[in-house]
């Protein structure tokens, strides 16, 4: 077929942020799209399942369709769909949801509809920008990449996190370019700032900037320049973060404070929580909350003081948010910054029925088969991935009745709750929450029950 520009009815969103129009039976993927447009596309890409169209004119926008709040919104990949009505991106992701897990899981579940933030501007915490530097007139970009590439948009002010960030980053814009402080080539491997990353807490405004160096040590003019952020009201600290790999990772494993404190106090409901530069911690501290809520509503309305493993635990996060309603929570994490941290967190909040073990998580797990230990409830968090399935025969293995797992990526949720079917455990209720407002990422937790008649 050849491509051409035509007029299509644009259906909903999928996963992913783009929208969905059709030719006949033939799906075309549009970018920008509004569920209930009337738009002309230029199919730029065909193959035989579908195509990739182009939007060229909006014949009938949707009264869904809203004015985006930031002025960088077509050309900044952090958000993609601020021009949908805020209600109805909720709407759009309950549906993807529903449809992906339908899709994958191969049933259809009770899918609620999705929690969400009173406050959907500013609830960006964490906040990671790559940099660069211009050629000719050397300035330092640092912002995020433009959809679908590495080149990077040069933030000065982003709705979706607090303004003082947009202030710092302006200073060391500025600041590092009196320094000759070079910004990163991807293509080269050259240059010395490759990101900056700020952990921030709601509870307190404490900021942490982390400077991620191309480089194994912070030479004179990096540690000039964190000790003039030191000066900025509201830097608790300032640490560098060595990373010389040719990869895409963010952050290597070596850190050095330069100035002040290497973590930010957060609170969650009554919990304070100790989140260190290397540990991992909700960018969205107001979601979080509904996050550890609901995990706990479905908890105490399911068992009576469990005791509960928390697998790949983190700071502990989910852990001491479970206190309360548990006899016992046992918190499993490889990562020694986050154990670190947890073990803190357990004394800062004087609680005495949280163990933290910190080592490999399948040597833990492999020992409480052994041991022929049950929980009462097993809490999965894992990354965008997912569980592998050496993590879900344990988590079969060790659970008496019930699984609470938290998941960020529908797609792989999906898969590991197919995988979980097979060994006799049923999905229940599904809970989205709106973690990332105004971008296509969904949350998502999952009860899911033992059924006692398959064992």
């Amino acid at each position: 077929m050849d491509n051409k520009e035509v007029t299509v009815n644009i259906e909903k969103l999928i996963y992913g942020g783009q929208a969905l129009a059709r030719l006949d039976d033939y799906p075309v993927f549009i970018d920008g799209g509004c569920p209930e447009d009337t738009v002309i596309v230029d199919v730029i890409k065909r193959n035989k399942t579908y195509g990739i169209g182009k939007i060229k004119e909006i014949v009938k926008p949707s009264d869904k369709r809203v004015k985006p709040f930031c002025p960088l919104h077509k050309v900044c990949g952090g958000c993609g769909v601020q021009h949908i009505d805020y209600a109805e991106q909720l709407k759009q992701k309950q549906l993807i949801v529903e449809e992906t897990l339908e899709k994958i899981y191969g049933k259809k579940l009770n899918v609620m509809p999705v929690k969400a933030p009173e406050n959907n501007k500013n609830y960006r915490y964490k906040v990671q920008y790559p940099v660069s530097q211009t050629k000719v007139s050397e300035r330092i970009l640092a912002g995020y990449y433009k959809k679908g590439t590495h080149e990077i948009v040069n933030i000065k002010y982003c709705p979706v996190q607090p303004q003082i960030l947009d202030e710092i980053t302006e200073f060391i814009r500025t600041k590092a370019a009196e320094l000759k402080i070079s910004g990163y080539n991807e293509k080269k491997h050259s240059g010395m700032l490759r990101h900056i990353i700020y952990r921030m807490s709601k509870f307190n405004g404490e900021i942490l900037i982390i400077l991620v160096l191309n480089s194994d040590m912070a030479d004179k003019k990096v540690k000039k320049l964190a000790e003039e952020l030191g000066k900025i009201n509201k830097v608790s600290g300032v640490a560098a973060n060595f990373n010389t790999a040719k990869t895409n990772v963010i952050q290597g494993k070596k850190y050095q404070t330069l100035f002040g404190k290497d973590f930010i106090t957060e609170k969650i409901g009554e919990i304070i929580y100790k989140i260190s530069a290397g540990s991992f911690f909700q960018v969205n501290p107001d979601s979080a909350e509904i996050i550890f809520n609901t995990a706990k509503e479905m908890i105490m309305k399911n068992t009576k003081n469990p005791v509960i493993l928390d697998a790949y635990s983190g700071v502990s996060s989910f852990g001491l948010q479970m206190k309360d309603i548990a006899k016992e929570v046992i918190c499993v994490e490889e990562s020694k910054s986050s154990t670190d941290d947890a073990a803190e967190n357990v004394k800062i909040n004087h609680v005495d029925n949280v163990t933290v073990i910190n080592d490999d998580a399948a040597k833990v797990f492999e020992q409480f088969v052994r041991e022929e230990k049950k929980f009462d409830v097993i809490l999965l968090d894992p990354p965008r991935k997912g569980c592998s399935e050496q993590a879900l025969d344990y988590a079969a293995k060790l659970s008496k009745e019930i699984i609470v797992y938290v998941s960020c990526n529908p797609s792989s949720l999906a898969r590991d709750l197919k995988y979980l079917g097979k060994k006799g455990f049923t999905a229940e209720n599904v809970q989205p929450v709106d973690m990332f407002c105004h971008t296509p990422h969904i949350e998502n937790v999952v009860l899911i029950r033992k059924q006692n008649d398959l064992h």
